[in-house]
């Protein structure tokens, strides 16, 4: 079995190192070639994955779902399984991150409109079954790969495990000497065809390996020219090698020639022997002080990538910390959370076109996004379900002035419809928004009934537009008629005479608003009748008053029937209280005698102011009956 001592080999033969003592403390070229010996280990188990090409990794979080299945499906199609377990894991990480936000938001949509059916939220998304089918495919390929390769790995073991006993048998067999160079070439050449080894077995393995070819050369007494010819062979390798690192240190794309750098230690370490123990410490040294250099543009190269890593962080924080401060502002109008939704799409947009953060930040920076893309859209949809809880109270509203509007459409009652109409268009622009499904139909529905209503009344005011004109023409007519009407002289023939041109006046009809001077006209022809008539005050002031409410009446005009009404019950106040002042002072003068000339003034007066009240209580009458 393999030799304890080997587990601790401080420098083999080609000057690789095994640290075991905690206190000794690796050079900075030391740690250049731990690196890559480590790596080497790491993949030494997998050879598909050794002689992977390297594969860029793309920023996962800026690209859409659509694009990280595409990218899947190339890497699964186009690449080698195991050269694409890192960027399979990522890529679902991210497809997984952004479908969740993707079924939030559909599903904060459907509460909007369904705010009592949350259990019911069903939404079917094609693309991640696709997803999940490229996945399952990755990941089933991986599994069944992986449980193959444990098994070459470990049969792999015991084969190189054998090759090293037998190498221990051919250096301790002295009988043997002659064939023995001729025996450790096909031992070598098994070893090299010998496949990889699990990981954990790599250094343990390869030493002892090398230490008993060392041993080989350096304690067995071989012919000396096939032994130089040999180091001579493995010398020229190595300086190739050397060559090529130097060559590497020029290319622009460090990424790519570490990696080769990582191949070819593999190759000096594996495929290639020993040189004279005289040059093994020097090609060593220059190999690992090359390896030192690629090491550091490497490092600077990160350097540099993490520099920009952190310029991105700052970046993506600051555009947090601006959703943050927009998500706490408070918006009452459905314009101003548009504007806000525009912003945050903005910033999403340009948060998703920055690069990528340092990994060790990856998951919190996208955790606060998230967190700051949450809240805006808590407080949006608290406002659109507030919002739709008053715009489920308009719509009833609304719905009621349409059964309203309805019902007085087909009135021919215009004087008292029109107010009424008016005022329910006056409420319906008073009344906000309804849902946006209803919103067309609704305002169809109470047009309709409105312009039919209107429709119908414009009708009519053009019919009486025209009877107007003709009554005006009429009443033209009819005042160059009057003016030649003499009084006869017989006072009861002449006041039935004035009633007739009265009447005849109020059947001609109605005329236009900006026609009622000829009103005025008539009127006066009227008082100039009445004065030469000499009837008394009260008969006189019934006539024109009649004839005045006729008038009114026929215009409509309530606010002057109105204003008519006051103007008596004030006069009548007026009246009584005269009266009363009178009656009042009479008590004053009991003694005096019914025959003092102040009493029958005080008493004549009174007389005459409760006619006049009798005159005006007629009035009020005449109005009250109108």
């Amino acid at each position: 079995m393999l030799e304890e001592k080997n587990d601790n080999l401080h420098r083999d033969a080609d000057g690789l190192n095994e640290v075991s003592s905690p206190e000794i403390v690796p050079t900075d070229q030391e740690q250049a070639v731990n690196s890559i010996i480590l790596s080497n280990a790491e993949e030494s188990e997998d050879n598909a994955a050794s002689e992977s090409n390297y594969i860029p990794k793309l920023d996962y979080d800026s690209l859409s779902m659509e694009a990280l299945s595409e990218e899947l499906q190339k890497l699964i199609s186009l690449e080698k399984i195991t050269s694409i377990k890192d960027h399979a894991e990522e890529l679902r990480k991210a497809f997984l991150s952004k479908y969740n936000d993707f079924i939030e938001e559909k599903k904060e949509a459907f509460l909007e409109q369904n705010p009592d059916n949350a259990s019911e939220f069903e939404y079917e998304f094609p693309l991640k079954n696709y997803f999940e089918t490229l996945f399952n495919e990755y990941r089933d390929r991986k599994n069944a790969y992986y449980k193959q390769l444990q098994k070459n790995l470990n049969q792999n073991l015991d084969n190189r495990i054998a090759i090293i006993e037998e190498l221990k048998t051919l250096i301790d067999d002295a009988d043997n000497r002659n064939d023995a160079v001729k025996k450790l070439t096909t031992l070598r050449e098994k070893w090299n065809h010998a496949g990889p080894i699990p990981r954990d077995k790599y250094n343990h393995v390869w030493n002892n390996y090398h230490f008993h070819v060392e041993r080989f050369y350096d304690q067995l007494h071989l012919d000396r020219e096939s032994r130089d010819m040999d180091f001579k062979h493995n010398l020229e390798q190595k300086q190739k090698i050397i060559t090529r690192v130097e060559e590497l240190l020029l290319e622009d794309d460090i990424i790519k020639a570490f990696r080769e750098l990582q191949t070819l230690h593999r190759i000096w370490k594996e495929e290639i022997g020993p040189v004279d123990r005289e040059i093994r410490e020097q090609i060593w040294e220059q190999f690992s002080d090359l390896t030192k250099q690629m090491h550091d543009k490497r490092e600077q190269l990160f350097d540099k990538l993490r520099e920009a890593e952190n310029e991105n962080l700052a970046k993506k924080i600051e555009i947090i910390t601006e959703m943050d401060q927009i998500s706490r502002e408070e918006m009452t109008s459905h314009n101003a959370w548009q504007n806000q939704i525009k912003k945050i799409e903005a910033l999403r947009n340009r948060f998703f076109a920055i690069g990528k953060v340092p990994s060790e930040k990856n998951e919190e920076t996208w955790y606060l996004f998230k967190l700051a893309t949450r809240n805006f859209n808590i407080n949006k949809n608290t406002f659109y379900k507030d919002l739709k809880i008053d715009q489920q109270q308009n719509l009833t509203k609304k719905q009621a002035l349409i059964e309203s509007a309805h019902a007085l459409k087909d009135s021919e009652d215009f004087d008292t419809t029109t107010p009424l109409m008016k005022r329910i268009q006056d409420e319906w622009k008073k009344t906000g928004h309804v849902p946006k499904k209803y919103s067309d139909s609704l305002w169809k529905e109470f047009k309709d009934a409105c312009n039919h209503y209107f429709d119908k009344l414009h009708t009519a005011k053009n019919h009486e537009n025209e009877e107007e004109i003709a009554a005006y023409n009429k009443k033209k007519e009819y005042l160059d008629l009057l003016k030649e009407f003499q009084l006869s002289g017989d006072h009861k023939t002449d006041l039935e005479e004035i009633k007739l041109h009265i009447n005849n006046w109020k059947n001609i009809g109605r005329v236009a608003q900006s026609k009622s001077f000829v009103e005025g006209k008539f009127n006066k022809i009227l008082d100039v009748l009445f004065d030469k008539l000499s009837l008394s005050k009260k008969e006189t002031e019934t006539v024109k008053f009649n004839n005045r409410m006729d008038q009114l009446v026929g215009s409509n005009d309530q606010k002057k029937i109105q204003n008519e009404t006051i103007f008596i019950q004030r006069k009548m106040e007026e009246l009584k209280s005269e009266i009363f002042q009178l009656e009042n002072n009479i008590q004053f003068i009991s003694n005096a005698k019914p025959d003092n000339p102040f009493v029958r003034e005080v008493n004549k007066n009174i007389e005459k102011h409760k006619e006049e009240y009798k005159v005006w209580t007629e009035k009020l009458k005449r109005i009250k009956e109108l």
